[in-house]
């Protein structure tokens, strides 16, 4: 049965239907449109471990379930270049998902947010698992909320999570102990079952430092930070820390308000004036691929800046950075603070630190197979 507009009220019932025709496998394909739906395959299919059936929720809402075949009481499960919505390459499955190794026993770690397709988390992650010989994988999770993000992943037994946007403030009333970086900052990136509770931390801060660190520190700089959300604040906290001062610019004043009484900072307009800044950093999506000749400040800004730090990887160059560079700044790619927070996160879910490069490999080896694919589909 195939149900590509949603989840079927009697799925229960049309399952014992079919069973009764005296099928060997029933398969049942259906259009999840949240994580809870999810939740109701994986019970169908734990409620029928001894009948062969296969489960999947087609969409990327449904990709776990492809992902985690054993887990859903599914006897196989399906790979491919797009034939149906929300299937994962034949190669992606094999390589980077491990999928021949994972069973009902293998434990889940996955990345959460909306829209989640985009993350370059689970190439870093799962190829630090093959490094490290742990029987685990790390899957994406798109969800509508972190209510329905939490009641699949209590469902599930999932050991860790990543947290994106737009997850990463509302999924605090779901942890039971928050360390005090990730208290400060409102908001975090990285989850941890601990028994049947949760322990979070954000790993975004030292991410966000790794690399202006390796420059030498940031003391006395005028920092201008553009965008109020999650990550403006994880990026004001660890600038703070480090002795700049903090100006935030974002369309909204009152949350630009907000992250910069965080802080002791100021707010700022936008565009920032030029010359008033030393170190731009971009905490918006503005530039993301596909919308990659989009920009958040026009290039007459950047002029008199010394440093443009960009939070989006994908592009690695994005055009605010070849402006800045034209401008005479130096740059620094979102690519950076994603692999330094990832190593962190793994260092503290699994006790191993991946070797050095590992992580940024996976990602540039990740965003170049996204290009070829790009570039055939639209030959």
């Amino acid at each position: 049965m195939h149900d590509f507009s949603g989840m079927p009220e009697d799925l229960d019932q049309r399952y014992r239907a079919m069973r009764g025709s005296g099928a060997d496998v029933v398969k049942l394909a259906v259009q999840p449109h949240s994580a809870t739906d999810i939740v109701r395959l994986l019970r169908l299919g734990q409620a029928k471990l001894n009948e062969r059936l296969v489960v999947v929720g087609m969409g990327q809402i449904g990709v776990p379930t492809r992902l985690l075949p054993g887990h859903f009481g599914s006897c196989w499960t399906y790979a491919g270049a797009g034939v149906a919505p929300g299937q994962i390459p034949l190669k992606v499955m094999i390589e980077e998902f491990r999928c021949r190794q994972i069973t009902a026993a293998t434990a889940i770690y996955g990345v959460a947010g909306a829209p989640i397709a985009h993350s370059l988390s689970p190439s870093m992650h799962n190829r630090g698992l093959s490094m490290s010989g742990h029987d685990a994988v790390y899957v994406p999770f798109e969800a509508t909320g972190a209510e329905d993000l939490m009641r699949l992943a209590d469902a599930l037994g999932v050991s860790g999570l990543s947290v994106t946007a737009p997850f990463k403030e509302s999924i605090l009333s779901y942890v039971r102990e928050v360390e005090a970086v990730g208290q400060r900052v409102g908001a975090v990136n990285t989850l941890k079952a601990i028994g049947r509770s949760w322990s979070a931390r954000n790993t975004d801060v030292p991410g966000f430092l790794t690399p202006l660190d390796q420059r030498g520190g940031i003391r006395g700089v005028r920092a201008s930070i553009l965008g109020a959300g999650g990550s403006a604040r994880a990026v004001a906290v660890g600038l703070a820390s480090r002795g700049a001062d903090v100006t935030v610019c974002a369309r909204q004043r009152d949350r630009a308000a907000v992250v910069a009484e965080l802080v002791g900072g100021t707010v700022g307009c936008l565009p920032p004036t030029q010359g008033s800044w030393d170190l731009l950093v971009n905490t918006t999506p503005v530039g993301t691929s596909p919308h990659e000749e989009e920009t958040p400040v026009p290039a007459a800004t950047l002029v008199g800046g010394s440093t443009v730090y960009d939070l989006v990887y994908n592009p690695g160059q994005t055009r605010l950075m070849r402006e800045a560079a034209a401008a005479g700044c130096e740059t620094i790619g979102g690519l950076a603070m994603l692999v330094a927070q990832a190593v962190r996160q793994f260092e503290w879910w699994f006790d191993v630190t991946p070797p050095e490069g590992l992580f940024r490999s996976a990602a540039l080896e990740a965003l170049s197979a996204r290009d070829v694919m790009s570039q055939e589909s639209s030959a």
